[in-house]
C-alpha cells in the first residue's frame, strides 16, 4: 500500500511510519517543519513539507496522489493554545479529507481522543481546563465533519497516551472505559485497521488490555 500520514513526525505518526515502511509499504509523511524530513527519511518515510493550517488543497492533493489511504495523526501539541486546537485538530483534518476527495482517496483513519463525547452538545466536563476543552471540542468537530464526507472512515479514540513499550494487547471497542494505552500499541492498531477494510464506518475506543491486536480488530468487525 501507499499511505500518507499527516503529523508524520509526531509521536504516533513516526511510529506508524516506521511500522509501515518496515513491512514494505510506501509512506508519505506530511510535516510542517523541513528540519523533520531527515528523521522521516531515516524511518523509511518520504517527507513532504506542507502546512496543513493553510487552506490550500491543490499542493496537498498532489502530495497524496496515488495513495491508497490517509491517516490523520497530527495535533497542535501540548504547548499550543486553544485557537490552534481548532486550526490543527479540526481544520487540518477536514482539509486532508477534502484533498483526499480531490485525489480519489476514500480510506481515511482519524486519530481522535477518548472523552470527546463528554463535550457533545456544548457540555463542559468537570475538571477540564480551557485548552483541553478546546482540544476535545476540536476532535469532536473533526469527527462530525468527516462523517459527512464520502469516506471509508475509521475513527480511533485512544485513551491517555504513554511512552511505555507496547504490549501488543489492547481493549478495542465502540465504548471503552477511560484508561491508558502506549503509543506503540496505537501505531500497531492503526496498521491493523488499515489492513482491515471492514473497519470502515466504525468509531472505536482504545486502551491497554489483554486481547492481541489482530484478534481485537477482527472482533470489532463482527
Amino acid at each position: 500500500m501507499r499511505i500518507a500520514i499527516a503529523g508524520a513526525h509526531g509521536q504516533i505518526g513516526l511510529r506508524l511510519g516506521r511500522l509501515l515502511a518496515a513491512r514494505g509499504d510506501s509512506v508519505v509523511g506530511l510535516v510542517r517543519n523541513p528540519d523533520h524530513v531527515p528523521d522521516l527519511a531515516e524511518a523509511g518515510v518520504e517527507g513532504v513539507v506542507l502546512d496543513l493550517e493553510q487552506p490550500v488543497m491543490d499542493p496537498l492533493a498532489e502530495a497524496i496522489e496515488e495513495c491508497d489511504a490517509v491517516v490523520f495523526a497530527a495535533g497542535a501539541g501540548p504547548g499550543s493554545g486553544a485557537a490552534r486546537k481548532d486550526t490543527v485538530d479540526r481544520g487540518a483534518a477536514v482539509l486532508l479529507a477534502e484533498s483526499a476527495g480531490l485525489s480519489g482517496i476514500s480510506r481515511y483513519l482519524l486519530v481522535s481522543s477518548i472523552g470527546v463525547d463528554s463535550v457533545r452538545d456544548g457540555a463542559v466536563p468537570s475538571g477540564v481546563d480551557e485548552v483541553f476543552l478546546a482540544y476535545l471540542r476540536a476532535k469532536l468537530a473533526a469527527e462530525e465533519a468527516l462523517l459527512k464526507e464520502k469516506l471509508d472512515l475509521t475513527i480511533l479514540r485512544p485513551g491517555g497516551l504513554t511512552n511505555d513499550a507496547g504490549t501488543g494487547r489492547v481493549t478495542l471497542a465502540p465504548n471503552v472505559d477511560r484508561g491508558q494505552v502506549t503509543r506503540d500499541d496505537v501505531a500497531a492498531v492503526l496498521v491493523a485497521l488499515l489492513d482491515e477494510p471492514r473497519t470502515a464506518g466504525l468509531v472505536l475506543g482504545l486502551t491497554g488490555g489483554d486481547v492481541p491486536i489482530k484478534e481485537a480488530v477482527a472482533a470489532v468487525c463482527g
